[in-house]
């Protein structure tokens, strides 16, 4: 048990999805079923916390946000905004054009309705969140502007410990259960023969999500460099320390004191470098949208038998999950445990397809972690020349 404590949470993850496989071609049904139970009733207390968890983060974070540096904070703020609409965008445009010819004939219909060839735990508790999703983002941005309006000392506190009891939640319970959950979810869908199409689907889609994260990289530092009219190449040499760090702890906010230097390195000014770089690090997650978009429309095109989401529903998505990139929870995995409700509410995913976006995303998510923080240097630089051109002179 010790061992497997030390184990790094993609290592649990991988371990997980093999032993349900496993598990799903040697044990007995009734045994299988058990797992099931497990995995049934963790889904169930994920969908109860899933509106806690956009309430715990998003209102310090919108609150943070909204309150500490006037102009020049709320131009970062929708700069990392529309970075990471964008990388989102082109995202489902790929996804959309390439996904077709890599999911040709590949369509797992059966399980848009699981229920009918998948196995039911023995027992079943139903938790009911407190509120809707779309009531947890509105009511996050409510009371967090109002937080900052106001200056309520007191009930900014209250909502920051309140974002710390969520981290705590997710750090030793979720998190570390997670493993478990897919391993439950991985053995049942073993039994209906489904895993192993699933997981070669997976492994190009995989390929696709890489490139596009070298690409967004590449288009981030090429408007930065040509604003500040700096080679982008050499400014994405410069971020390699801070990309290798970041693979290494899958931490943006680890990462944070590396990838300062690097921004200075850049030739950021000192001054936005330290007020954009730590601010980036929570609300710039590009790499993490552009996984989330990608994965999500793979997974939708095997629940629909071969048809993507209509473009107005893709469009509403990636806005909400920019919303919801806000404030992410910085541990491992966090982007997506945030974005579960908007893809239950808007996608309308069910428990099989929330549970193979968390796998494929956990599965990259050192590489989505080292392009959001990569990125983060290239917006700085865009900020830096704003406040050069706007901001310093008044």
């Amino acid at each position: 048990m010790s061992l497997y404590k030390k184990l790094p949470l993609l290592a649990k993850l991988i371990l997980g999805i093999i032993l349900g496989i496993v598990f799903g071609k040697i044990l007995p049904v009734y045994i299988i079923k058990v797992l099931v139970t497990f995995s049934g009733i963790f889904s169930s207390f994920l969908g109860f916390v899933i509106p806690l968890i956009i309430v715990g983060f998003i209102v310090p974070g919108i609150s943070q946000v909204a309150g500490n540096a006037g102009k020049l904070l709320g131009a970062s703020t929708l700069i990392a905004y529309v970075s990471t609409v964008i990388a989102g965008t082109i995202a489902f445009l790929v996804a959309k054009n390439v996904l077709p010819s890599i999911l040709s004939g590949a369509t797992l219909a059966s399980l848009e309705n699981p229920e009918e060839l998948l196995l039911s735990g023995y027992i079943k508790i139903e938790m009911l969140p407190v509120f809707s999703v779309t009531t947890a983002l509105i009511l996050s941005f409510v009371i967090g502007i109002g937080i900052s309006s106001l200056k309520l000392k007191g009930m900014k506190k209250a909502f920051d410990e309140f974002g710390e009891i969520i981290s705590l939640l997710l750090n030793k319970m979720i998190i570390p259960l997670l493993p478990f959950y897919i391993m439950g979810v991985f053995a049942n869908i073993t039994v209906s023969g489904e895993v192993f199409k699933i997981l070669k689907i997976f492994l190009y889609v995989f390929v696709v999500i890489i490139l596009l994260h070298i690409f967004i990289l590449i288009l981030q530092y090429s408007v930065g460099g040509g604003l500040n009219k700096k080679n982008p190449f050499a400014m994405l040499v410069k971020i390699l320390p801070a990309y290798a760090t970041a693979v290494g702890t899958q931490s943006s906010a680890a990462t944070i004191p590396v990838t300062l230097e690097c921004t200075k390195k850049m030739g950021v000014d000192k001054s936005v470098a330290n007020f954009t770089i730590p601010l980036f690090a929570t609300i710039h997650l590009s790499g993490s949208t552009i996984t989330l978009t990608t994965c999500a429309s793979a997974v939708f095109w095997l629940q629909h038998a071969g048809t993507f989401p209509p473009a107005a529903m893709m469009a509403h998505f990636i806005i909400m999950l920019g919303v919801t990139m806000v404030a992410a929870p910085g541990v491992p995995g966090g982007a997506v445990m945030a974005a579960l409700g908007v893809l239950q509410s808007i996608l309308g995913f069910n428990e099989i397809m929330l549970s193979l976006m968390i796998a494929l995303y956990i599965a990259q998510d050192s590489l989505g972690t080292a392009c959001n923080i990569s990125g983060d240097a290239a917006l700085a630089s865009i900020v830096d020349k704003v406040n050069q051109k706007f901001f310093k002179k008044a």
